[in-house]
């Protein structure tokens, strides 16, 4: 007989990262394993890692029960994502940054109505009334900046596309997949564009944020590959639009 498949799967897309891998996936299950209301595994997806993040990766594996390894030889963020949340039979399926710069507290908020059946998706939100944020004022002016050309371009009614952070019901999130072209940093907006075309709930949840110093993103090429994404999601507007069936959630008590 297989094992029942968890909860709640948390996805951790990495590339390089294997100088913060270990201390923070380590982090992240000790938590959960202390306040965890649900089942869960962490599900590290590595897209095409040139150091030893993958070597990393299968240490934890073996040394703790709840973490599996994804490995891609591709590079991308969406890319991992996609491959995880495509094959996972958890009910609700997460992700969050390696770099947790979201406070895990917030973890609970996050998925617990979704458990309760509560919603399609949720996402944390760093711009929302009764979030803490710490960042430069020049990533502040440019998350502002690109959240409301979201809402005057794509008409997505929320506060903050990008966070790192976010979760759906499995029935949900793979109905959505079909519709989601990026590979990239663009996937999160794609998939929230996807979600507001078929009349899908979303729920913002304020998060305490502190900026990751170390961060890899590339600014500027990140917003020049953000505005053709958005200049394709608008002809994509121009398309007939298409109402998901979703199918209720079933809901499994914890016994984590």
């Amino acid at each position: 007989m297989s094992p029942q498949p968890p909860q709640v799967d948390i996805v951790i897309p990495v590339h390089n990262e294997a100088h913060v891998l270990a201390l923070h996936v380590r982090e992240l299950d000790e938590y959960l394993r202390e306040h965890a209301a649900f089942d869960y595994r962490i599900t590290i997806a590595d897209n095409a890692s040139t150091d030893v993040t993958l070597a990393v990766a299968r240490r934890l594996e073996r040394e703790l029960d709840a973490v599996r390894v994804l490995h891609l030889e591709q590079k991308g963020r969406g890319r991992a994502l996609r491959a995880a949340w495509s094959s996972s039979e958890a009910d609700v399926l997460a992700y969050m940054d390696v770099d947790l710069s979201t406070d895990l507290h917030a973890i609970g908020d996050l998925v617990g109505p979704l458990l309760a059946g509560r919603g399609d998706l949720a996402i944390g939100s760093r711009l929302s009334p009764g979030s803490r944020v710490t960042r430069s004022l020049r990533r502040e002016a440019i998350s502002r900046a690109y959240n409301i050309l979201l809402r005057v371009s794509l008409q997505i009614g929320i506060s903050d596309a990008q966070c790192g952070f976010k979760a759906g019901r499995r029935e949900v999130i793979q109905a959505l997949l079909g519709s989601v072209e990026d590979e990239e940093w663009f996937f999160d907006t794609e998939l929230l564009h996807a979600a507001r075309r078929a009349a899908c709930s979303v729920r913002e949840v304020p998060v305490r944020w502190v900026e990751d110093r170390d961060s890899r993103v590339r600014i500027l090429a990140t917003a020049r590959a953000d505005l053709r994404g958005i200049a394709r999601l608008r002809r994509a507007e121009r398309e007939p639009r298409r109402r998901l069936a979703l199918p209720p959630l079933r809901i499994r008590s914890a016994s984590h």
